[in-house]
């Protein structure tokens, strides 16, 4: 159990003291929102709840994740704050008045969210659609994931570039936390509206560039870029920062097309490569310090001639060998 100073403790238990904030925590233990969503679930005024907001952020009971002009807002969930948050919240009284009403409009709210995300994933599911003809079936391939991964540490996973948030929702039984990072406000929503559907109170979403993810070095056992390397103009550069990201001996799972011929999908799906050959990824992965240890292919089931042809997907494990030199570590003194 961590422990807390004095003034720590005196100023949580302050900070949660308050109807309002007490309604908040039990709120942001359901899972992250933001201020516009608290606003129509209290029925306060934005510069209320977010007055409410800003002493339980500096209390250290609520972290608050800015992207862009937005603010969302997380319960803590670990350390001493996450022990007194989860305490606060265990002990409320799930038939208060109160916390019922506001559950309801939590339900309303996620129920909108949900519709503007669907309204976004129909108007390019025949994308997808497209793709996923083209390939094995998705859920062999997910199984054949959580198997190879069986075997090591996956407490805490980052999928980059995370899309729809699939891959967090396949792996969030088997992990403690996970976290997907995605540049496209649009897919977050959806991602977001995924995670809330199904319930994945240890997955979150997070804004940021694939070449600059806004979390800690050495912060992963797993990161996952999953089917999104053909669209980047450097992939050795989203590998580098994967490597980042991986604690010593951690993971790095990847899974993309190998080499195909099917030029469509450059012209019509923004496809920057056309799939990749196996010792291009060991060598882009051997340049940050990264052994591959496995590779996998899942070829189509459907082996009928079809003139636009068939895409197998591959896959590539990775793990840290401790031969990368940290950030900030003086390469000649090294």
């Amino acid at each position: 159990m961590q422990t807390l100073s004095t003034d720590q403790l005196l100023n949580a238990l302050r900070a949660a003291g308050e109807p309002t904030r007490l309604r908040l925590i039990a709120l942001l233990a359901e899972g992250e929102r933001s201020v516009k969503d608290l606003t129509d679930i209290l029925g306060q005024s934005q510069p209320r709840i977010s007055r409410h907001l800003k002493l339980l952020v500096e209390a250290g009971l609520v972290k608050r994740i800015a992207e862009g002009a937005w603010a969302f807002f997380r319960i803590a969930d670990t350390g001493a704050a996450g022990e007194i948050c989860a305490n606060i919240v265990d002990r409320l009284d799930r038939n208060d008045p109160a916390l019922v009403r506001d559950r309801a409009r939590l339900e309303a709210v996620r129920r909108a969210n949900a519709e503007q995300a669907a309204a976004f994933f129909r108007k390019y599911a025949g994308q997808w659609d497209q793709i996923r003809s083209l390939h094995a079936n998705e859920d062999r391939i997910e199984a054949g994931l959580l198997d190879l991964t069986a075997d090591g540490p996956r407490d805490d996973i980052v999928d980059l570039g995370t899309g729809t948030g699939r891959m967090l929702e396949v792996f969030s039984p088997h992990i403690r936390r996970g976290i997907g990072i995605d540049v496209s406000q649009d897919m977050l929503t959806y991602a977001r509206s995924r995670l809330d559907r199904e319930g994945l109170r240890n997955c979150q979403i997070r804004q940021g560039d694939i070449y600059n993810p806004p979390l800690a070095d050495g912060s992963a056992d797993l990161v996952i870029i999953h089917q999104v390397l053909h669209y980047l103009q450097d992939p050795d550069r989203a590998i580098a920062e994967a490597a980042e990201l991986l604690r010593p001996g951690g993971r790095l799972l990847i899974v993309d097309f190998a080499p195909h011929g099917l030029e469509f999908l450059r012209a019509d799906q923004a496809h920057r490569r056309l799939g990749f050959a196996t010792g291009q990824i060991a060598d882009w992965m051997d340049a940050v310090g990264i052994d591959l240890v496995r590779q996998v292919d899942f070829p189509p089931e459907d082996t009928d001639f079809l003139e636009i042809g068939r895409l197998t997907v591959s896959v590539w494990l990775g793990q840290d060998t401790g031969r990368r030199i940290p950030r900030g570590v003086n390469q000649e003194a090294a």
